[in-house]
C-alpha cells in the first residue's frame, strides 16, 4: 500500500517553501494512494485538495479541515459518501467516476451548508430512477450538479412527490447492494484461484514463454468484467508488475550519465560551461558551479553534452576509459654545473627555479651593445652592408636588398 508521508507532502509543498503548517493547496493526484492520512494534523489551512486518480476506498480523515473548500476525489474507490460534516467551508466536492451505491448517503452533506457544487457523474446511483430529484431535493443550498445548474422552477418541483422518489430510490439501492455482494463474493473465489495457481517460472525467457505471456496479457485485457473497485485494483496491480518486470530486465547503461536540472528553463544555453575531465566533470550555470567525482576515469574527448529545449535538462554522456589514466610525473631539469657555484646548489631549494645571475663587480664593464662581437671594417667584405652583429661564416649576398 501507498501512504501519505511527510516527505510526499513537502515535496508537493515546493511552492509554498516546503512548509506543510501553512500550506493551503495541495496536489496529491495519481500517487496510487490507498487511503487519506495525517493532513487534518499536519496541513489544516488546507483550502484546496487534490486527491483524484488514487485507490482511496473511504472518505476518512478530513473532518477537521475547517477551511477546506474544495475537495476533488474523482477516479477512486469510494462508495459511501461519508465523514464530511466537519468541513464547514466546503464549497465543491467532485466525485466523478467513483463507486457510489447509497444515494442516500448525499443526507450527510446537509450540514455542509456553504456546499455549492456537487458532482456524482459516472457512479451508479446516477443511473438510478429519480437521482436528479432527489439530490436537488435533498440539498437545498445546491446551486450546481453535475455542471448542470440547479433552477428555482426544478428546486419547486423537485419537491412533489418526494416521498415516492426516495421509496424507488430505496428500492434501487437494494437491489444494487445484493447484486454488490455478489460481485465480491465471485471476486474473492477469483483470488483464491489465482493464489492456487502455481507460480510462474523466472527462468531465461524463450520463444514459448514469450508466447505465453502474450497470450496472458491479450486474455487479461479482453475478458469482460463487472466496474467494481476490484477490477480496477487488479488492473492497477497487474501494470505495476508489468511495469517493475520491464525495469528489471532492462540492461546496465555502458556509459555515465549525469543530468542537472535548472529551474531558469528558457536560460540561454551561453550560459552553461561544461568541463569533463577523467576524473571530475565540472558544470558553471551563471557563475555557479556544480562539480562531482566520478565513480570510473572518462574519456573526456569522447564525452557530449545536450541540453533539452523543453525541460532545460542537461545530460553529460561520458563513455568510460579502457584503462587507468595516469598522469607522468615531470622530471625536473638538472642544473647546470658551470652557472652557479656549489654553494649556490646549498642554498637553492631542491627542483626550484634557476635563475640567471651576474657578477656585480663586472657588471660596470659590460655593455649591452658589446655582447655579441662586431667586425672591424677590414674584416669586412667591401660589398658587404653594414651590419650591427655579423655571425661567422655568414656571406652576404649583394643581390638581395637590405632588411629594413
Amino acid at each position: 500500500m501507498v501512504y501519505i508521508t511527510e516527505e510526499l507532502v513537502r515535496r508537493r509543498a515546493e511552492h509554498n517553501g516546503g512548509e506543510i503548517s501553512s500550506l493551503e493547496e495541495l496536489s496529491l493526484h495519481q500517487q496510487d494512494l490507498e487511503s487519506i492520512q495525517h493532513l487534518q494534523r499536519w496541513s489544516r489551512e488546507l483550502r484546496i485538495l487534490y486527491l483524484q486518480s488514487n485507490l482511496i476506498p473511504r472518505i476518512e480523515n478530513v473532518g477537521r479541515l475547517k477551511k477546506l473548500q474544495y475537495l476533488n476525489l474523482a477516479l477512486n474507490n469510494i462508495e459511501v459518501i461519508e465523514n464530511l460534516e466537519g468541513c464547514e467551508s466546503l464549497e465543491k466536492l467532485d466525485l466523478t467516476v467513483n463507486f457510489v451505491v447509497l444515494l442516500s448517503g448525499v443526507v450527510s452533506l446537509q450540514q455542509n451548508l456553504q456546499l455549492r457544487e456537487l458532482f456524482l457523474v459516472g457512479n451508479p446511483c446516477s443511473q438510478f430512477e429519480g437521482y436528479r430529484q432527489y439530490v436537488v431535493a435533498t440539498l437545498p443550498q445546491l446551486k450546481w450538479l453535475d455542471g448542470v445548474e440547479v433552477s428555482r422552477s426544478e428546486r419547486l418541483r423537485a419537491c412533489w412527490g418526494l416521498e415516492e422518489v426516495r421509496r424507488r430510490v430505496r428500492e434501487q439501492e437494494e437491489e444494487h447492494l445484493e447484486r454488490r455482494a455478489a460481485q465480491k463474493e465471485e471476486a474473492r473465489k477469483e483470488k483464491g484461484d489465482e493464489e492456487r495457481k502455481p507460480g510462474r517460472g523466472g527462468g531465461p525467457a524463450s520463444e514459448e514463454n514469450q508466447e505465453e505471456e502474450e497470450r496472458r496479457e491479450e486474455e487479461f485485457w479482453h475478458t469482460p468484467c463487472a466496474f467494481t473497485p476490484e477490477s480496477r485494483l487488479e488492473a492497477h496491480r497487474h501494470l505495476k508488475e508489468k511495469k517493475e518486470k520491464k525495469e528489471k530486465e532492462k540492461p546496465p547503461p555502458n556509459d555515465l550519465h549525469l543530468m542537472t536540472s535548472t529551474p531558469l528553463r528558457h536560460m540561454d544555453s551561453s550560459l552553461v560551461d561544461v568541463d569533463v575531465q577523467p576524473t571530475y566533470a565540472r558544470v558553471t550555470v551563471k557563475g555557479k558551479v556544480f562539480q562531482m567525482v566520478l565513480p570510473a576515469e572518462v574519456k573526456p574527448d569522447s564525452s557530449t553534452a545536450r541540453r533539452s529545449q523543453t525541460t532545460g535538462h542537461l545530460v553529460l554522456t561520458m563513455p568510460r576509459a579502457e584503462g587507468e589514466i595516469k598522469v607522468t610525473e615531470v622530471v625536473p631539469r638538472p642544473a647546470c654545473p658551470t652557472s652557479s657555484s656549489p654553494a649556490d646548489h646549498e642554498r637553492r631549494p631542491v627542483g626550484g627555479p634557476e635563475w640567471l645571475e651576474v657578477d656585480p663587480s663586472r657588471s660596470t664593464a659590460v655593455h649591452l651593445a658589446n655582447i655579441v662581437r662586431r667586425r672591424s671594417a677590414e674584416q669586412a667584405p667591401p660589398t658587404a652592408t653594414p651590419r650591427h652583429a655579423i655571425s661567422d661564416g655568414f656571406v652576404d649576398d649583394p643581390d638581395v636588398p637590405p632588411l629594413l
